[in-house]
């Protein structure tokens, strides 16, 4: 495959960076690839040229934006989820994609589990009713719910979803699980309806990859049938579930407590949420450890060193569908 060397020539713009990414990993492409930060909102001139487009999860490339890099060859992500980025898009153009899949399993399936215990204990709620001062002056907070030997329900058994299940299953819990398809290997019982899975559920726990094909998943359907003993963690993708329905339960005491790492229109929470003591809503940091974001970085670069090397990718992202 032709590719451009790793020394652009003057002028040139052979590395592109949509979008921001950390200090440290925009400061290694700039120096050793000479990669530009694209100006807002579209390229320009030596910009349109860029062979390679390095990309956060949060950001991605449109289809619009594709159309004005004519000479793009290949997409790095700097996350494993990219439903940011148009694929039919990309699969039209056959241009090469990747993201950093693995390295963020262990934290964010730690991120879920944190959400669970949290969400169904009130620690979060109990730390701010201690500090307000009602433990000193008496009061007694009320019984929460049993984390242990409980019924766990998983929308998405990949990576991360075995993971948390993986953790889970230390603390004694049941699992059963939903997915594209069944996984045999998998030591868990598979539903092939996430109604029936949420019915029979004290908890939902969400690792679906995001996208048209899940957006809204989690329907006020299966919300219902989750139920008004019910909780909900989502560590995947705001769009996986139906936040309007999820605001509705929430606020109507129609489900017990969510735990929520992503929200539908990052980083706006709903309001209504932000006020209630049975949810807990973090700002998307599921993987943002020092060591996880650094072992991302060194992905994305290793990437980027293997396209400009022979034109593949250390970890494709298979775009076929």
């Amino acid at each position: 495959m032709d590719v451009r060397s790793e020394e652009a020539g003057p002028g040139a713009v052979t590395v592109l960076q949509v979008g921001p990414l950390g200090a440290g990993l925009s400061s290694t492409l700039a120096s050793k690839y000479g990669a530009v930060k694209m100006a807002q909102p579209a390229p320009s001139g030596a910009e349109r040229d860029a062979v390679l487009a390095v990309t956060g999860g949060h950001s991605g490339l449109t289809a619009e934006l594709l159309d004005a890099l004519p000479s793009l060859r290949a997409i790095v992500t700097f996350g494993v989820g990219v439903d940011r980025t148009d694929l039919d898009a990309v699969r039209r153009r056959g241009i090469l994609l990747s993201n950093t899949p693995d390295v963020l399993t262990d934290d964010t399936a730690d991120t879920a589990v944190a959400l669970l215990v949290d969400v169904m204990r009130g620690f979060g709620a109990v730390a701010r009713w201690t500090r307000a001062g009602h433990w000193a002056a008496g009061g007694s907070y009320p019984l929460t719910r049993r984390v242990s030997g409980s019924k766990v329900g998983i929308l998405g058994l990949g990576r991360i979803g075995s993971a948390v299940a993986s953790r889970l299953t230390a603390f004694g819990c049941s699992i059963a699980y939903t997915n594209r398809r069944e996984r045999p290997e998998a030591p868990y019982r598979y539903v092939a309806s996430l109604e029936d899975l949420a019915s029979w559920a004290d908890a939902l726990v969400v690792t679906a990859a995001g996208g048209p094909a899940s957006a809204g998943l989690v329907s006020e359907a299966v919300l219902a049938a989750l139920g008004p003993g019910g909780y909900l963690v989502n560590v995947a993708r705001g769009s996986v579930v139906d936040e309007d329905a999820l605001v509705s339960a929430l606020v109507g005491g129609r489900l017990a407590g969510a735990g929520l790492d992503v929200v539908r229109n990052e980083p706006h929470v709903p309001p209504a949420l932000l006020g209630l003591d049975n949810v807990v809503v973090l700002p998307h940091v599921g993987s943002a450890t020092v060591e996880t974001r650094q072992a991302m970085a060194d992905l994305v670069l290793a990437n980027v060193a293997q396209f400009f090397r022979d034109g593949t990718l250390v970890t494709p992202y298979d775009v076929s569908g």
